[in-house]
């Protein structure tokens, strides 16, 4: 009996939900992957370092299989026509994957379940991206949470360790088959040969490097509470792309946050639980994809000047905590998760462009892009979403800067024009006067910009925008 497998988001082949559910049920699995086309052809960019992470994750995965005389099948085109063609083609009694909530997901996964059902093919689908999803954490009158606090406490109350259990996908591997008969089927060896263009991507997309990443972390676990908002230190996980992809598994992040009882285990455990609420967020309320979760700020009247949000995105803004998160985004295609609230914030409430904006900028660069996630994130920091920052308050971009950079190592690294600028000005170096401008080799308005706009003039339009949206 064979079944097809469809890998996504789950680029490994231990600890895999529905793997696992493939390898142990049927004799004989056939692996996938498809470069979807409806996705691939909505970049902005050919050359996109996602896509490099998942060539390089795939041809791991083929490397580990080669013993055993098989490899992915990787197909080009639109999952919705391929996968009951492949199915079909290949003989397949059944399609596993494991699920995936996003709205544009949900839609493609149910026209596929459509067309497998008129041909009397299952289509099972496991949860494996998370540790709860879509309505397994809900309030006692089944609505669902909208508050972090009391959903992640009801989190840790129905959590057990069978929600965190080790799938052991790893061992029955040897039932993983290569596809034959497939001259009728859309192959191609990797992005490149779907129209996509060479990229770099910073780190890399094998499970081996994900494993070590996690092991490194491992050994900062505990201070994790105390270091991870300050973006020059080596605080936080790093993670996060891994996650996004799949080469490391959330229930390995669980158990290995539970294995310690240090405070900077607990704090981590709660960022893993973050990243719950926002799926099951997106899960109950899709149209938060695309407009503001409170309905009170559906209509806020975002100014949105393309010219500011053009010196945001380039990080040429003035305010040199913001600009070296964003050169950090733009160099990396990662940023501090401090960072993002900070720049987010900027952008909404002191250059008053629509979070929209920001969020599609972030989603076009970030390796560990995740909808639910990044649209979370932006909302809350736009006070426009669930249990979001209140309206009112809003982050200033100096007191941040000095209070997370307080030496300025991290502008210094990804804003040299300001590397010879002391602490002392380095957080506000337009009151520097032209003889120290000299002297530290960074001319305002010419090395280095003058800022964009006044915080405190902002802060104020702000505050009168939210209070309108409000009436």
């Amino acid at each position: 009996m064979t079944a097809l497998f469809w890998f996504r988001r789950d680029l490994r082949l231990d600890d895999n939900h529905g793997l696992y559910r493939a390898l142990t049920r049927f004799e004989r699995v056939v692996p996938v992957f498809i470069y979807d086309s409806q996705i691939l052809g909505k970049l902005d960019n050919c050359s996109d370092s996602r896509l490099k992470l998942i060539d390089e994750a795939l041809d791991d995965l083929d490397q580990k299989l080669a013993g055993n005389g098989t490899s992915i099948l990787r197909l080009y085109g639109d999952p919705a026509l391929l996968i009951p063609q492949a199915a079909l083609q290949l003989g397949a009694l059944t399609v596993i994957t494991n699920a995936d909530y996003e709205p544009y997901a949900r839609e493609r996964d149910q026209r596929i379940h459509d067309q497998l059902g008129k041909l009397n093919i299952p289509f099972e689908r496991y949860k494996d991206h998370v540790i709860f999803h879509e309505s397994e954490i809900t309030k006692a009158d089944g609505l669902p949470y909208v508050v972090y606090t009391p959903y992640s406490r009801a989190w840790k109350t129905r959590l057990t360790p069978a929600d965190y259990q080790l799938f052991p996908s790893q061992s029955f591997i040897g039932r993983l088959s290569r596809a034959t008969n497939t001259e009728q089927l859309p192959v191609v060896p990797n992005s490149l040969s779907c129209g996509m263009e060479p990229a770099t991507a910073v780190i890399q997309g094998t499970t081996e490097a994900a494993q070590r990443m996690l092991d490194r972390f491992r050994t900062r676990l505990s201070s994790y509470g105390s270091n991870r908002d300050f973006p020059a230190k080596n605080g936080v996980s790093f993670l996060s792309p891994y996650l996004r992809f799949g080469q490391v598994s959330i229930r390995e992040c669980v158990r290995m946050a539970l294995s310690s009882k240090s405070d900077g285990a607990q704090k981590w455990l709660n960022e893993l639980i973050w990243r719950d609420f926002y799926s099951q967020i997106l899960w109950h309320f899709p149209q938060s994809a695309t407009q503001s979760f409170n309905p009170a700020y559906r209509n806020l009247n975002f100014p949105s000047d393309e010219t500011l949000f053009s010196a945001w995105c380039d990080g040429r803004t003035g305010f040199p905590l913001v600009d070296a998160a964003m050169r950090q985004l733009n160099q990396t295609g990662w940023m501090h998760n401090r960072l993002r609230m900070v720049t987010a914030s900027f952008l909404v409430k002191d250059l008053l462009v629509d979070w929209r904006w920001g969020e599609t900028y972030f989603a076009s660069k970030l390796l560990d892009f995740d909808l639910a996630s990044n649209n979370g994130g932006w909302q809350w920091a736009a006070s426009t979403g669930c249990d979001a920052q209140p309206w009112f308050r809003i982050f200033n971009p100096v007191t941040q800067s000095e209070k997370f950079d307080p030496d300025g190592s991290f502008i210094r690294k990804y804003v040299p024009e300001l590397a010879a600028v002391p602490p002392k000005w380095i957080h506000q170096p337009w009151t520097l006067t032209p003889v120290d401008q000299h002297t530290f080799n960074c001319r305002i308005g010419s090395d280095y910009p003058a800022p964009i706009v006044d915080h405190s003039e902002q802060r104020q339009k702000a505050l009168t925008l939210f209070q309108s949206a409000r009436q």
